[in-house]
């Protein structure tokens, strides 16, 4: 449903208050809502499996899930993999990325200036994200733009359908396999300074205890995920940033005025506009919420972005407020807390930065405003603004 889906908060605070543990009979999943389940939940990995998938139509197909699918694992191979991309992640590498996220910023922004205004999402949340994470794994620029539309069309949804577009029982394939297949076979004899030869050179120590090189499926799996979920979620945090603070003109003068506030207004924005607010999850044992059983085999849909507007833990949950001091949901808690949260929230911020050095005011035109729809994220596919 897109209207639901354009905005999910005043449908989520009627499940949060008549059906904190809501089932659905047409596509046959339960839901939890309230902070105080989803949080425990999201840690309990034992119940609440990722193994089959964490979104809806996947689970339901039954498809078979490639090795090195991070996203869709559980302990004991998922800190396997988790351990070897968390090197992508390192602060002494995230800070040799931010000069590069930013030269990028930059490039995309100083040509709009002196312009009556611009798209956060097509001039600057669709190009630096996906320029930074490409140059990280050494993807050639003419190929980042055609890996990310891929990407945007294996999870876009089309109106009136409940999936995407998947076989039941077939294997799942990450999009842009065909491609990375070709980098990783030129990199294996053309190694560099980059994440891709990392991983093509990678070594693990697997489930019992022997240690061996990445398979090549999994060095592709690893890297169409890293460019996938790289991109895709920081761009729609972007267009969140340029909706939030159009609207909430006090606060982006506060951001003018003292921008040693911008890294915890980028909390907020997280907080107020996830990009990827609902986690689907394979229940592997009966599980109890509030009086029911839900019984093992079932799909529940943990709603961290409604958790984040709960009012039973959070004050005042609707209002936009940059100084809250209470934390979010947004990257997930427990071993699956999302990997490139670092990277995210240093691009989020570069974004506002730069933003802000060049245009202290702009409004949306939301005449010509466009969200986007998927399985998966949820935000904007064009937001032009006034500046």
């Amino acid at each position: 449903d897109f209207d639901i889906d354009d905005d999910p908060y005043p449908t989520w605070r009627r499940m949060r208050e008549e059906s904190p543990l809501y089932y659905n009979a047409k596509y046959d999943f339960y839901a939890l809502s309230r902070h105080a389940d989803v949080g425990p939940a999201l840690y309990d990995w034992e119940t609440f499996r990722s193994g089959k998938g964490t979104v809806l139509n996947i689970i339901k197909s039954g498809m078979e899930i490639p090795s090195g699918l991070v996203l869709f694992e559980d302990p004991p191979r998922h800190p396997i993999h988790r351990k070897m991309l968390s090197r992508v992640f390192t602060p002494r590498r995230m800070a040799a990325v931010e000069p590069i996220a930013r030269q990028f910023t930059i490039e995309a922004l100083d040509p709009l200036v002196g312009q009556t205004g611009f798209d956060f999402i097509e001039h600057l949340g669709s190009w630096m994200p996906m320029r930074t994470i490409g140059t990280l794994l050494g993807i050639p620029e003419q190929d980042q733009t055609t890996m990310r539309d891929n990407t945007d069309r294996a999870i876009s949804l089309r109106s009136g359908s409940p999936t995407t577009r998947v076989t039941a029982g077939k294997a799942f394939e990450p999009p842009n396999m065909e491609m990375i297949a070709d980098y990783v076979d030129w990199r294996e004899k053309h190694p560099a300074d980059d994440l891709m030869t990392d991983l093509v050179n990678a070594e693990v120590e697997d489930t019992d205890g022997s240690t061996r090189r990445l398979t090549r499926p999994e060095v592709m799996t690893y890297i169409s995920t890293i460019m996938g979920a790289g991109s895709e979620t920081t761009t729609r945090l972007i267009g969140f940033i340029g909706q939030l603070f159009s609207d909430h003109v006090d606060q982006r003068r506060q951001l003018v005025a003292d921008p040693s506030l911008i890294s915890r207004a980028v909390e907020e924005v997280l907080g107020c506009g996830p990009p990827s607010p609902v986690q689907a999850r394979h229940v592997q044992c009966d599980t109890g919420h509030h009086g029911h059983v839900v019984p093992a085999g079932s799909v529940m849909l943990l709603l961290n972005g409604s958790a984040n507007r709960d009012e039973r833990h959070h004050c005042e949950p609707d209002r936009f407020d940059i100084h809250r001091k209470e934390g979010h949901l947004s990257f997930g808690v427990g071993v699956h807390f999302c990997l490139g949260a670092a990277l995210a929230r240093m691009e989020a911020r570069v974004a506002l930065e730069e933003v802000l050095k060049r245009w202290p005011d702009w409004e949306v035109d939301y005449g010509a405003a466009i969200k986007a729809h998927t399985s998966s994220v949820r935000g904007w596919a064009k937001l032009p603004v006034r500046v």
